[in-house]
């Protein structure tokens, strides 16, 4: 699992059937690199959260055949980024 932060939504016209109607996050890891993962816990931009990823992302879904790598797990209510 790894803590990110959400920067944004990504809007698909079409998209392969595995991926059924999963709303899609734009998230950036600590590093600054942006990501895309499906969010069945209806994060906003500014949140920050932790995910799973790998083939575990696809259990972290209500769904398990959604087709992802990279799923939001859930939102942090606190967390103090600096220690």
């Amino acid at each position: 699992m790894e803590i990110m932060q959400v920067v944004g939504s990504l809007v698909c016209s079409y998209r392969v059937g595995g991926l059924d109607h999963m709303n899609l996050r734009v998230l950036e890891n600590n590093k600054g690199k942006q990501l895309v993962a499906v969010d069945p816990v209806g994060a906003s931009p500014g949140n920050w959260v932790f995910t799973a990823s790998g083939s575990a992302a696809r259990f972290a879904c209500p769904d398990p055949t959604v087709q992802t790598d990279l799923t939001i797990g859930g939102i942090i209510d606190f967390w103090a980024p600096d220690g």
